[in-house]
């Protein structure tokens, strides 16, 4: 386990042809000129060639890192967030720390941003959460996200010593299985979007109670067996949270195992009758709250357009839902004839599900696929049950989807240990509900 803090690559924008920012203060050039105000980067012939804001060339490299001096700061234009998500949008967002600019051999580049572990946590836990939530919130937060990145940096770690990666695809006949994960990305260690974390440097300003709940448990993490957990999390479980083999690789985790995200035990779904039954019911949970005062204490402005997250419908004519599922999955199906649960998690959330089609027949599977193929953006989670609706011959009219929960339900449910913080548990209960078995442990 590691014994110091990291510094870290944090993609904040891809294969782009271009990108566009400023400089708000000095940033030392590798040739040890000095630059500010604005810039754009481009792509050109295995190169990124960087332009002040008059268009002249400042430098043309295959990478170039541009070192923050006196700690100024740098923005990026058109950044998006919520990327692929309903939320998604464009903004201007501001960093601390380095510049990198890396050019890809497909002509676009990326530019990622440099920064130690502590100051990135800071800038997630105000990025994730809002600047009121209740200060064991955010310091269960900071110990969860802390805990996840590193565990994820020592993982790929040990795959680039093995020389080989996880497989994330699996193909059989009438199948497609396919996860994701951080190690997706390959130029830097985490990106700044919703699929790794949060993370929005200091365009908003950090949160004093952010940066304290960082500083007071800085360098601790959850342990398990002498390694750091893979503490993963999501919005709201919807009650019940999910195995960590049922969302990526096969691999049970002793630590994100389904737990009832109550006061009092819920029984795991074993049936498809146990999840509709589970899906149309309010249980008492911790994340199931619909009080405003509570969601806007605790969730980012944008999250707030989200109300419906602890029980959800969705509505689809037939013709609407055969033409995203083309657009989605590149693939034809004809005619849609049914969605037929084939696996579901102790969550209720769907590991597998068919579609038949007059032209095809498949099963598609994890959680984050089902969802992406099912939505013009993503499903709220795969936790949900299908009623159609049929004409006189038996073809469906209309399928109409009852879900629960928002997110893969892994580990750390965001809202329901809010819940928790505000009913009076401290951050360490917090984290021990959510991951059983583990321990905390200062590193650093």
């Amino acid at each position: 386990m590691i014994a110091s803090e990291p510094r870290l690559k944090i993609g904040v924008l891809d294969h782009r042809q271009q990108v566009h920012g400023t400089f708000n203060g000095a940033f030392a050039l590798p040739d040890g000129r000095q630059c500010h105000g604005a810039f754009t980067a481009v792509a050109a012939n295995g190169a990124v060639v960087l332009k002040n804001g008059s268009g002249e060339t400042w430098l043309s490299a295959p990478a170039i890192h541009c070192r923050n001096v006196a700690a100024a700061t740098f923005t990026l234009h058109e950044v998006v967030i919520g990327i692929a998500f309903h939320w998604e949008r464009r903004e201007d967002q501001t960093f601390a720390g380095d510049l990198l600019l890396l050019a890809r051999p497909q002509g676009t580049l990326a530019a990622i941003n440099i920064i130690a572990l502590e100051d990135y946590l800071a800038s997630v836990i105000s990025s994730e959460m809002s600047a009121t939530a209740p200060v064991e919130l955010l310091r269960s937060h900071a110990i969860t996200s802390r805990s996840w990145l590193v565990a994820m940096l020592e993982r790929e770690q040990r795959e680039q010593q093995r020389g080989r990666r996880s497989q994330r695809t699996l193909t059989g006949p009438g199948e497609l299985i396919r996860w994701y994960d951080r190690e997706d990305h390959d130029l830097y260690d985490v990106c700044a979007d919703d699929h790794c974390q949060r993370y929005q440097g200091v365009t908003k300003i950090i949160a004093p109670a952010a940066a304290a709940a960082v500083q007071a448990t800085r360098g601790v993490f959850l342990v398990y067996e002498n390694e750091i957990c893979d503490a993963r999390f999501s919005k709201a479980c919807g009650g019940l949270s999910e195995n960590f083999e049922n969302v990526w690789e096969n691999t049970p985790v002793p630590y994100l195992q389904c737990i009832a995200d109550a006061r009092q035990p819920h029984t795991p779904v074993r049936s498809e009758a146990a999840a509709e039954q589970w899906i149309l019911s309010q249980p008492d949970a911790f994340c199931n709250t619909t009080d405003g005062r509570i969601l806007r204490q605790i969730l980012p402005s944008f999250d707030q357009e989200t109300t419906d997250f602890f029980r959800w419908r969705v509505s689809y004519e037939r013709e609407q839902l055969e033409e995203i599922l083309h657009r989605k999955s590149g693939m034809r199906f004809g005619v849609l004839r049914d969605l037929v649960p084939v696996q579901r998690g102790p969550s209720g959330r769907l590991v597998k599900l068919q579609i038949v089609g007059s032209e095809q027949t498949l099963v598609v599977g994890k959680e984050l696929e089902i969802r992406r193929w099912l939505s013009p953006s993503h499903l709220y989670s795969s936790a949900f049950i299908v009623k159609t609706e049929r004409d006189g011959r038996g073809l469906p009219v209309r399928f109409t989807l009852h879900g629960a929960g928002w997110g893969h339900g892994v580990g750390f449910c965001q809202i329901g240990a809010a819940v928790m913080a505000i009913a009076g548990y401290r951050a360490e209960e917090i984290v021990q509900h959510y991951f059983r078995g583990a321990a905390l442990q200062k590193l650093y």
